[in-house]
């Protein structure tokens, strides 16, 4: 549940403290102390009986409620924007003055490609100019209350991360090209407050939805198995856009198909499957050959190389604003991008996996192998022996 900064409280005039109060109000209006709460937390507007016994019992009405809690529907949005200068005129003298330039992060490493700065990456994207980077990959903290080597807050407000997101989404807006890419990596219950933020500003391509589980099953909920990736472009469509194609899903065992092609195998693409917006290929990183730092979730070099391979070109320029253990910088360099990084905490995990790239690449290139063909090379063989149909023997068949 995401616990949200007591707007509702605020809006009936109520501590959040003062219990009694709370209680004299929930008699008073007939609605139990725990719906109360339940709004207050997370920032609900009451509808139904509930909202006719508030606006009875306050005089607040829903419009106002909405207002002050900040959950406005078009209706309202409409006239606030229809009434934009007179609002302005209100509130200009306590709209904040814009941050001054801060100092640059130090630059701790680079290559021919690629620069690392350590510090916060506000304080480096406010250095950046407008419109230069070609791709940008985001994936902040998401606010579990994770301790992290950075010493970082990672147990804040909703309100509070959603403001602190919004910052350097806007930031990340704001370097990105016409035409560039911007993907944000989150929980679910993350990005769908940032994509309505995301709507007004970029052009919506695709919530992608990446099947590696998170947690232990929760009593009473549905088993949370997927992370969400929003893709978003600058401008009407994406300068880049040229995703991998896939192999078809086959037994393991016996390489045979696992779904009825019928009578449409001569019209499969023999370069793939088209890729879908539900990835399901995408492994956790947890073997502890793979991972580059103790104790951090990492993200999957498989992840990084789809993304990077779709939204750009070689020579374009990647940043990802959370360096973490530095698999965006890693990924872009050995696909001969240029790009550029900034991490919080410390970044020897990050040094030292460059020092050792090689491990990486040779990773990638076994991923890549198996990628734009509609069977790959080691089960087209094993297809042939048992005597399974292939794009070859369907095209012959037709002729």
């Amino acid at each position: 549940m995401i616990d949200m900064k007591n707007l509702f409280f605020d809006a009936l005039e109520i501590k959040s403290t003062d219990n009694l109060a709370l209680h004299r109000f929930a008699r008073a209006v007939g609605i139990p102390v725990d719906r109360l709460r339940y709004y207050n937390k997370c920032n609900k507007i009451p509808t139904g009986n509930d909202l006719k016994l508030i606006r009875d019992a306050t005089g607040i009405n829903e419009a106002e409620l909405m207002i002050q809690m900040g959950v406005m529907d078009n209706r309202i949005t409409s006239l606030i924007q229809k009434n934009a200068k007179q609002i302005y005129s209100l509130i200009k003298p306590q709209i904040e003055n814009p941050d001054e330039m801060p100092s640059m992060p130090s630059l701790v490493y680079e290559t021919t490609l690629g620069k690392l700065y350590q510090g916060d990456c506000l304080s480096l994207m406010k250095n950046m100019d407008s419109d230069s980077i070609d791709l940008i990959f985001a994936d902040p903290p998401f606010n579990l209350k994770k301790l992290y080597p950075s010493k970082i807050d990672d147990n804040l407000k909703a309100d509070q991360y959603l403001k602190w997101c919004t910052k350097w989404a806007d930031e990340c807006i704001r370097i990105l090209k016409p035409g560039g890419s911007f993907f944000s990596w989150n929980l679910p219950k993350w990005n769908t407050h940032m994509s309505g933020y995301l709507n007004g500003r970029l052009t919506f391509r695709h919530w992608i939805a990446v099947d590696i589980k998170y947690t232990l099953p929760i009593k009473g909920r549905l088993y949370p198995s997927h992370y969400s990736l929003l893709y978003y472009c600058k401008g009407e469509k994406p300068a880049r856009f040229h995703p991998d194609r896939l192999p078809m899903n086959i037994c393991p065992h016996c390489v045979g198909d696992l779904k009825d092609y019928g009578g449409y195998k001569h019209k499969m693409n023999p370069d793939g499957i088209n890729i879908t917006d539900v990835w399901l290929d995408i492994p956790p990183v947890r073997h502890k050959k793979y991972k580059k730092r103790n104790g951090s979730n990492e993200l999957s070099i498989k992840l990084l190389d789809r993304i990077i391979e779709m939204a750009s070109d070689e020579g374009d320029i990647v940043f990802d604003p959370f360096g973490g253990s530095g698999t965006t910088y890693a990924v872009s360099e050995i696909k001969n991008r240029q790009w550029v990084g900034v991490e919080i905490g410390p970044v020897e995990d990050i040094v030292n996996r460059f020092e050792n790239i090689g491990d990486d690449a040779a990773y990638l290139k076994k991923i890549r192998k198996n990628i734009n063909c509609l069977i790959t090379k080691e089960d087209l063989k094993r297809r042939i022996e048992n005597r399974w149909w292939t794009p070859d023997s369907v095209r012959k068949k037709i002729k």
